[in-house]
């Protein structure tokens, strides 16, 4: 048992003063007490807010941030160039590989405000592609890592079946491949059993509607039955739009919605290109959309349709994607100022009941975000849950002169990663020394250099 004091904590409908909060021994919170006036706590903390769920990874994808910078003169450099560099590293990296990129990966990631990680998992086979004798290895060494260093984990492991619609998958994609869909059952229900010995979480997903038969789609939503969070890439390139106009006759968005049940437990990762008949169908059946700003401008996909989306109401949360920046509130940031320079306004997010923008991004990326996770919320921090939060840097120049009106936008606007002073996931600080992870993931990753 632990009690914290809570000067002011950051509640779905504003801040609160002097709470405490007390968690048992897993960090699960037992009681919440507003307006505590005594002495029994064990930690005073000044200023938290609720840790961000980070809605879509691809934790191996962190070994190539920023290497893919250099663009030779008189050629191309778009996202399909950019994935041919993702196939080689993905070819090269054995499951020690991955576990040392996924533990500093993760590390990082709760530095900068990130306490609950949807992992897209694909890389699943050797690198001939052939089955491990766990067939789940790669997924294990994620939660290894996970667990590591407290990062909170939903492991969704993607069924990848072909190259693009109708066509056979390429030989640089041997190591995401399942054969049929019962093939892929096996790799997900490997994956579960490893889940819960981790204590971690379980989601459902394909990769995308062109790299997975159609008829095998149906069947594993049919499967899933609404179960697990369902997660897809969709309509990120136009390139992919067009080839399902052509194979389907339907555009993705339109394709899904047509074709398979959808009853608000689906994650549309990305949905850059979308129509405002495809808008429609989102925003009807509550689905949520997974937006990541900064690897969508880092790729050249395009910038997501928010102003429209935001008029029907539509769900969103954030990801960091392949990682080329770790900051949830340079994605916010990123998303808003986008907005801003399309519209000519400073009002994009729009909300009936709340006019205070920061409010209404905490409230969409937190229990849109956790939903995405397999997890419903009602509050941001509740009994039964597990206590996760940011502990805000009091000292920080642009906190310490705002009084709470202005307070959590100051945060999320106007500072760097300073404004965290420490990060809690299960009532635990995680204040990770790299140091031990460095070395084993420099070694990793020059292992990886010399393969490719």
């Amino acid at each position: 048992m632990k009690k914290f004091y809570f000067n002011q904590i950051l509640q779905e409908n504003g801040w609160k003063q002097n709470v405490r909060i007390s968690v048992d021994k897993n960090g699960l919170v037992t009681e919440i007490l507003d307006q505590y006036e005594g002495k029994d706590f064990d930690e005073t903390i000044e200023i938290a807010i609720p840790g961000i769920p980070n809605a879509h990874s691809h934790a191996f994808q962190y070994a190539m941030a920023g290497m893919t910078e250099n663009h030779p003169i008189k050629s191309l450099s778009n996202f399909w160039s950019w994935r041919k560099t993702m196939y080689d590293l993905a070819l090269n990296i054995n499951p020690e590989d991955l576990q040392n990129i996924a533990t500093i990966l993760y590390s990082e990631m709760l530095k900068n405000g990130y306490t609950h990680v949807a992992e897209f998992h694909y890389l699943h086979h050797d690198k001939k592609g052939a089955k491990y004798d766990n067939i789940s290895e790669m997924g294990e060494r994620i939660l290894i890592a996970a667990q590591e260093v407290g990062m909170e984990l939903t492991l969704v492991p993607i069924y990848y079946n072909q190259g693009n619609f109708n066509e056979a998958h390429f030989p640089e994609q041997r190591r995401f491949i399942s054969s049929n869909t019962d093939d892929y059952i096996k790799l997900l229900e490997s994956s579960q059993k490893n889940c819960s010995l981790y204590n971690s979480y379980s989601g459902i997903g394909i990769h995308s509607i062109r790299a997975v038969k159609d008829y095998m789609i149906k069947e594993i939503n049919l499967y899933n039955n609404h179960k697990l969070p369902f997660h897809l890439h969709i309509s990120e390139q136009k390139k992919e739009i067009a080839d399902c106009l052509s194979n389907y006759n339907y555009r993705p968005v339109e394709w899904l919605y047509n074709n398979i049940e959808i009853k608000g437990n689906h994650h549309l990762v990305h949905a850059t290109h979308l129509n405002s008949n495809e808008i429609n169908l989102i925003t009807k059946n509550q689905s949520n959309v997974v937006l990541c700003p900064i690897t969508e401008g880092n790729l050249a996909d395009g910038f997501f349709n928010f102003n429209d989306f935001q008029k029907k109401m539509g769900k969103w949360c954030i990801g960091s994607d392949s990682h080329i920046g770790l900051s949830p509130f340079e994605e916010i940031r990123l998303l808003d100022y986008g907005v801003r320079l399309q519209t000519n306004s400073r009002k994009t997010f729009k909300n009936n009941s709340i006019g205070n923008a920061g409010l209404i991004v905490m409230n969409s990326t937190f229990f849109n975000g956790m939903k995405a996770m397999g997890i419903k919320r009602k509050g941001f921090f509740e009994k039964g849950c597990y206590l996760n939060f940011l502990e805000i840097n009091k000292d920080h120049p642009n906190i310490n002169i705002w009084d709470k009106n202005n307070l959590l936008n100051s945060i999320l606007y106007g500072s760097d990663i300073r404004v965290i002073k420490n990060t809690y996931t299960k009532g635990s600080k995680r204040n990770n020394d790299n140091k031990g992870y460095l070395k084993k993931y420099s070694k990793s990753i020059k292992r990886i250099i010399a393969s490719v």
